[in-house]
């Protein structure tokens, strides 16, 4: 998904590593104890209202997770998609399937969840007219091209490929062969709405209402959002809570101190400083797990000193230049590995995480990143900014980390610098008006564990993560041969070939891997991340 927030860094580490410079409430509201009781946690306001095709970014996913139930849900265990509002998905040639719906199914406002509900739903999403970050998700349904044009105007303001059959039954024909469909359609792009969501959109935007086990109570931008446990849930994971306020923090540091003072129970993102003080802090209330997240740096390509012969080399050369062994084991105290690969380990070999497939260009070899810097005719403008947020992450420090690797491996104290936005949001709303001009954060948490999940969004053209529009045939034409083939190994072998064409351009900088990290009060029990890094905040118990 989803634009990471979570990539923390240990600041006066840095400083003693590369030469970096600097170092730089209020709890729950009680309730009674247990499924009563109420919890408070960290957040970050979403970049966009909460629309399920509009949100493409771990915040606003968070509170998605919570209020929606979709036709496949994620293992909170180990990702694997599973059905949820599917009684069954039939096919018989991965390209054309019948939708069936469990009987029993409300919205939290009474409405019956069935079939026109997701039709509705999916329908909106794609709709040109409606402007959806995620409208990209059902591009591989019949009549997309008609709905969601590449020019002019559309026209249809349905997907030909989707059709009601019955109150519970629906059909959904793709216009090619995608074996692994149904896998995706955990993913929050693919929620149902019910009818108020289209009877009055401005309303449901400012209280919005879905299927889950939380309902949302209050939000106040820039504050909290406040969600409730819905008592008339009727799926199996119901909530063992009271609820949860998500309490907006510009700063992590912040988050983790209101925890240690008794103030907020849950912090989903370890501040760098902390992470040698947090086990000493928390004990076993501090949880480092593996997680399907990968921290990259992107660059414009519609820019044309990115984009033009040579670039290549310039990109290649920059990550050559970046010490990620020595940075990881240094600065992130166990919750980093230097990515070897385009993917993440959550997936295994089988499913396509192929260590060591970035090969020889993401060793750092100072000699080599200058060579191939210079034979691609430098750098734009003699520097290169990382544009990042700053209110979230400790970006600030591993920015300044990886400048100076890149600045001592150049020899050149000039050659990298930070560029700080301030917000998330504004820095998410520079990037998809398409105003970088040179190197920004990237990180990806996936939407599903498929590789397909860590290419296709991020790389294909045009497609819905892809900000920094890069656009190459070769790549494309192996993604659409990889999702057409139902043999899952030999689909796997397809995507890994796509990805040797990422590296080829290194389309994107690879840096590690990331663990998902949280700390939690001792008010709070049963506390666990899923494979996503996020908080399985229905199972959480209070008091």
């Amino acid at each position: 998904m989803r634009g990471v927030t979570h990539a923390t860094w240990a600041a006066c580490a840095a400083a003693v590593v590369l030469a970096a410079t600097g170092c730089g409430g209020g709890g729950g509201d009680g309730g009674s104890g247990g499924s009563g009781g109420v919890l408070s946690s960290s957040w970050g306001d979403p970049q966009n209202p909460l629309e399920p095709a509009n949100t493409n970014e771990v915040q606003g996913g968070k509170v998605l997770d919570m209020i929606f139930r979709g036709l496949k849900k994620y293992d909170p265990e180990t990702g694997e998609a599973k059905n949820m509002l599917a009684e069954k998905i039939d096919t018989s040639d991965s390209q054309n399937f019948t939708v069936t719906v469990k009987d029993g199914w409300t919205f939290s406002n009474g409405e019956k969840v069935t079939a026109q509900s997701f039709v509705d739903a999916w329908n909106y999403g794609a709709s040109l007219k409606n402007n959806q970050r995620n409208a990209y998700f059902f591009a591989y349904i019949d009549g997309y091209d008609k709905v969601h044009p590449d020019s002019g105007s559309q026209s249809s303001d349905t997907l030909s490929g989707l059709k009601v059959t019955g109150p519970r039954t629906f059909t959904i024909k793709l216009n090619q062969k995608f074996s692994s469909f149904p896998d995706t359609l955990g993913y929050n792009a693919f929620a149902p709405l019910p009818k108020a969501f289209f009877d009055d959109h401005a309303g449901w935007l400012k209280k919005p209402v879905g299927n889950g086990p939380y309902e949302v109570d209050n939000y106040t931008r820039g504050s909290q959002m406040s969600l409730r446990k819905w008592d008339g849930y009727p799926g199996p994971d119901k909530a063992q809570n009271g609820g949860v306020d998500l309490k907006v923090y510009t700063d992590n540091n912040t988050a983790y101190t209101d925890l240690i003072a008794g103030n907020l129970d849950l912090v989903d993102d370890v501040p760098a400083s902390q992470l040698k003080n947090v086990k000493n802090d928390l004990g076993d209330r501090y949880i480092n797990t593996p997680a399907g997240i990968i921290q990259t740096l992107a660059f414009p390509f519609y820019d044309n000193d990115w984009n033009k012969p040579g670039s290549e080399k310039v990109r290649t050369g920059l990550s050559m230049a970046i010490d990620r062994k020595q940075i990881t084991d240094t600065i992130f105290q166990q919750t980093r590995t230097p990515a070897t690969d385009w993917t993440s380990p959550v997936l295994g070999k089988d499913g396509g995480y192929k260590p060591g497939l970035c090969g020889s260009a993401c060793d750092y070899n100072p000699d080599e990143a200058k060579k191939l810097v210079k034979e691609g005719g430098g750098l734009p403008g003699g520097q290169v900014k990382i544009t990042y947020n700053a209110d979230t992450g400790s970006h600030k420090q591993w920015v300044d980390a990886v400048c100076n690797s890149i600045n001592n491996a150049l020899g050149n104290d000039r050659a990298c610098a930070g560029n700080p936005v301030g917000t998330f949001a504004d820095f998410r709303n520079q990037i998809t008006g398409k105003k970088m001009s040179g190197p920004f954060r990237a990180g990806w948490q996936m939407d599903y564990p498929l590789i397909q999940n860590f290419l296709q969004p991020l790389y294909y053209t045009n497609a819905s993560s892809n900000d920094g529009k890069w656009s190459n045939k070769q790549f494309d034409g192996l993604v659409d041969k990889a999702n057409g083939q139902s043999d899952t190994s030999q689909a796997v072998k397809t995507f890994q070939q796509a990805e040797e064409v990422v590296r080829d351009n290194m389309a994107a900088i690879p840096l590690w891997y990331q663990n998902g990290s949280a700390g939690y009060s001792d008010r709070l029990s049963h506390v666990k991340l899923n494979p996503f890094s996020v908080p399985v905040y229905n199972e959480i118990k209070v008091g």
